[in-house]
């Protein structure tokens, strides 16, 4: 637990870990994500200001359907052991594994994460960044129910249950390039 955000700051299933990765982790993550070919993300029609990779199973924005792609490369198995153990899961019951590089001055919107997708997991590599949360129900929005979470490198976090369900999150622009290594259980 981050001892400057306790828990009870956080929405209810949204779990936070630092130092999840070692830097010797980190680093060899860096490297492996550079051998990939990154491709900007198209979102409605419009390129976001981030590249990706997507794995196992991906999420089409245009037509709202989930689709297999590429098998989620072995080198990342040690990853998917070492966050499966933390949630207690089998690292078998990851779909998708998504790296984005997320340049600076590039943001994420408010959004909640695809549909047929249950257990989101995080891991931030490279640079800090904010991750802010917010009801869903825009009948409960207000200055005070924004809630700002640092997301320190090599951390990890977990979004499941009502912070999937009843939240949606954002990240502001960035001030430094960051990558992030995104997992995702199926429904």
């Amino acid at each position: 637990m981050n001892i400057l955000f306790p828990e009870q700051f956080y929405p209810e299933g949204f779990a936070y870990y630092p130092e999840f990765v070692t830097a010797e982790e980190e680093d060899f993550l860096l490297n492996e994500i550079q051998r990939i070919d990154l491709h900007p993300l198209i979102f409605q029609g419009y390129e976001a200001k981030r590249k990706v990779a997507s794995f196992g199973f991906d999420w089409n924005f245009q037509t709202r359907q989930l689709s297999i792609g590429k098998s989620i490369p072995s080198t990342f198995g040690f990853l998917l052991e070492k966050v499966g153990k933390k949630l207690s899961r089998s690292a078998d019951e990851f779909a998708e594994l998504l790296i984005t590089e997320y340049p600076v001055g590039s943001v994420i919107n408010w959004h909640r994460d695809a549909p047929p997708f249950d257990v989101i997991v995080g891991v931030s590599l490279l640079s800090d960044c904010v991750f802010r949360f917010r009801p869903y129900d825009k009948t409960k929005r207000n200055r005070r129910s924004v809630i700002s979470v640092p997301l320190s490198r090599r951390s990890l976090y977990i979004m499941q249950g009502p912070c999937r369900t009843d939240w949606e999150h954002s990240i502001p622009a960035m001030h430094q390039i960051r990558y992030s290594i995104t997992l995702r259980t199926l429904k």
